[in-house]
């Protein structure tokens, strides 16, 4: 099958690899444009990019895939399909009806829940005990294209984002290989979207990582977890911003507010513990402004912390 394949970062990678060596024919992968990176702010190439490019495959960078010169850029492919993960730009209802089936989307969520940019983040800070993957018939809406496969999983005590977005990965990958060899056989099943069951997943911002001590130490851990690695939970020490990487809940506090929410109540060997709104949480892995990440043993080895401190929401 002739595909045009449009994708951005390293979740797109997997599927596009897949289909490449199940042997479609890939005539042209589809992108965003280079962005600055780094203290040095040099241009560089997002994940799709790179792997289209050690395949030979033509690449395609238009600021606006909406606007006519890359529309009609794209009519001279004469693609069978698209397929579409995680592109990062909306594609009008005259994009979608160029190829002879459509566009598909492989969405990191079980549809209709967590229509949007960041499915697989929110479903761990939401406390969801499993998620999936969707490929869908796109449309012109959000997300709201009929259902053509789905796979779930579950959402393991531990899991990060990047966990998380690793397995989803894959398992794109085996469903997109299955839905193309579905419709090559004219056996795909079209399913549409209860609406009235959609959720909204929206888009992450370096923000919403700072911690909120007010809240219950569950809430804090998850938010910690699903935005790991990006953009990061935080919270401020001593002016300083502290990232918090791994964090677990002490069962042996009751539930109850015991200190000011952020309050350092014990420092043990391998912990911190630090009051919350709700319970204990007790920090395990961190990263200081300007150091590297640690556990929070080294941490404490160069840092004096005592029983008493106070993590603050600024510097």
């Amino acid at each position: 099958m002739k595909i045009i394949y449009m994708g951005t970062p390293e979740f797109a990678v997997g599927p596009l690899r897949a289909i490449y060596e199940a042997g479609h024919e890939v005539l042209a992968v589809v992108t965003q444009p280079d962005k600055a990176k780094g203290r040095g702010k040099e241009m560089q190439a997002c994940e799709v990019k790179e792997y289209a490019v050690s395949k030979n495959i033509p690449v395609l960078q238009p600021m606006k895939i909406k606007r006519p010169e890359a529309v009609e850029l794209l009519k001279e492919y004469a693609a069978d399909l698209y397929i579409v993960a995680a592109f990062g730009q909306i594609l009008s209802q005259e994009i979608l009806d160029i190829p002879k089936y459509g566009c598909l989307n492989i969405h990191a969520s079980l549809l209709p829940k967590y229509r949007g940019a960041a499915p697989i983040q929110w479903s761990i800070i939401n406390g969801e005990e499993e998620t999936g993957v969707t490929i869908m018939q796109m449309d012109a809406g959000l997300d709201t294209g009929d259902m053509l496969l789905k796979k779930a999983v579950k959402i393991e005590e531990h899991e990060t984002g990047q966990t998380l977005h690793d397995k989803l990965s894959m398992i794109g990958s085996e469903l997109i290989l299955e839905a193309l060899k579905q419709i090559q056989e004219g056996s795909i099943k079209r399913e549409k979207q209860d609406d009235s069951k959609s959720t909204y997943a929206s888009m992450l911002s370096k923000e919403m990582g700072c911690i909120k001590w007010e809240m219950h130490a569950q809430e804090i851990e998850r938010l910690i977890r699903g935005l790991n690695p990006w953009p990061s939970a935080y919270t401020y020490y001593e002016g300083k911003s502290l990232k918090i990487w791994e964090a677990g809940i002490d069962t042996s506090y009751s539930g109850e507010r015991i200190e000011v929410p952020g309050t350092i109540i014990k420092v043990g060997k391998n912990e911190v513990y630090v009051a919350t709104g709700s319970g204990v949480l007790s920090l395990e892995s961190v990263q200081l402004e300007g150091k590297r990440k640690m556990s929070i043993h080294d941490f404490l080895l160069g840092n004096k912390v005592v029983q008493g401190q106070l993590f603050t929401h600024s510097r």
